[in-house]
């Protein structure tokens, strides 16, 4: 019965593949290098900082396909609430990342329902791979939302 399957499945990928005129299978599949060449793309990501473009920042952010929103209230998984899924939520993305910090950490169910009802996906990950998740769908021409938390950075000085 095993071996059924092992040669159906076999079968099938050969069937995928097309022949050359050398008769060998060559897979149909091209790969084409994208130059993603926005202003929003992540330069860097380190302990307390991301770097955008030239300017660097040290306090969490939301980063979307079309702008920085710098100065993110929360600067950790513990401080989210769910006023902050709402300022997520209204700039009506197809999904978003959720950056926690040095280590994965998931918010509190409670606070994502919004995004679920509004049918916007979210994926949640360490701010490294959120940056460049963020980056790859960025390239792709996605409205994708990076909600980028740095951990305990002081807040940015009152404007004078």
């Amino acid at each position: 019965m095993h071996s059924f399957f092992v040669k159906n499945k076999a079968r099938r990928v050969l069937n995928s593949l097309k022949c050359n005129k050398e008769r060998k299978y060559v897979s149909s599949m091209h790969f084409a290098r994208e130059d993603c060449s926005s202003p929003l793309l992540i330069r860097a990501c380190a302990r307390g900082e991301i770097t955008i473009g030239d300017q660097r920042y040290q306090h969490s952010l939301i980063v979307t396909s079309q702008e920085v929103i710098p100065h993110w209230r929360p600067s950790s998984c513990e401080e989210l609430e769910s006023g902050d899924f709402d300022t997520l939520r209204s700039l009506q993305p197809e999904v978003i990342l959720l950056g926690t910090g040095e280590r994965l950490q998931f918010p509190a169910s409670r606070l994502t329902v919004s995004l679920l009802e509004a049918g916007i996906g979210m994926e949640v990950m360490d701010t490294a791979a959120a940056c460049r998740t963020f980056n790859i769908l960025l390239s792709e021409g996605r409205q994708v939302v990076a909600a980028l938390l740095l951990g305990s950075s002081p807040p940015p000085p009152p404007p004078s």
